[in-house]
């Protein structure tokens, strides 16, 4: 089965984004060899470029009190493990008060440190981080691999805040799917929301059929179309039906 998420606000845009560099981050960072901890470290900016946001943090502390507001409401429900419940919501005070803690604009240490940016800055050239364009950059990574992952340890370290809150918020929000099983007619579905405000949809496909979703969707209406492909790899409409698993999120 192949997972397919789509976000329904640009808030959970925004974190599902963070969420898969903090991701591709950890795979290169993780490595050892110089060629993975330049992708780290590019990957790095990609992150300080998403979360520069002005309001991110102050969204993440609203929708962490949100849930926290939700779930709370869950506690004196007998069907509710009230030992579960209290170690979510503690997870969810402390996420909170760390990002709290946190001052200025988030990635501003990268910011201050003129070596990175001028890394960050010839990135964006294709090909603009070769040795003689950054001879410096370029012995950085002939350093031993252990000094490179220090140092990419700190300045990744003031991220961990709002990367522990994103995570907090898309699990709940997973763990709050109301799942279904759907077939489409000629490979479409239309169906209304009821006026009912999701914030991420789901799909998961048997990776067999070959249907790939292309999804769109607002308030009141859902519309899901399925594509394949063929040798070209350009997206076709799929014939015939496809029934696949919906999950609506919503906490």
């Amino acid at each position: 089965m192949i997972l397919y998420e789509y976000p329904l606000n640009e808030r959970i845009r925004t974190l599902l984004r963070l969420e898969d560099l903090f991701g591709r981050f950890d795979h290169f960072a993780d490595q050892s060899g110089p060629l993975e901890h330049h992708v780290a470290l590019t990957t790095l900016f990609e992150v300080l470029e998403v979360a520069s946001r002005a309001d991110l943090k102050s969204d993440l502390l609203q929708e962490l009190e949100r849930q926290r507001q939700t779930l709370t409401v869950f506690r004196d429900n007998p069907e509710v493990s009230s030992e579960a419940l209290d170690k979510v919501l503690d997870q969810i005070d402390t996420a909170a008060h760390a990002l709290s803690a946190t001052t200025g604009k988030t990635g501003q240490h990268l910011r201050d440190n003129d070596w990175l940016m001028s890394i960050r800055s010839r990135a964006a050239i294709a090909g603009g981080t070769c040795e003689f364009d950054l001879p410096s950059y370029h012995a950085w990574l002939n350093r031993s691999a252990d000094i490179r992952g220090r140092d990419i340890a700190n300045w990744v370290a003031p991220f961990r805040p709002l990367r522990a809150s994103l995570v907090i918020v898309l699990r709940l929000l997973r763990d709050s799917a109301n799942r279904s099983m759907v077939t489409t007619h000629q490979g479409s579905l239309q169906q209304s929301l009821a006026g009912k405000v999701y914030h991420m949809l789901q799909i998961r496909v048997d990776a067999s059929t070959g249907a790939i979703p292309e999804i769109s969707a607002n308030k009141y209406m859902l519309w899901i179309r399925f594509t394949s492909q063929d040798g070209d790899l350009r997206p076709r409409p799929f014939e015939g039906d496809v029934t696949f698993e919906l999950g609506l999120c919503n906490l």
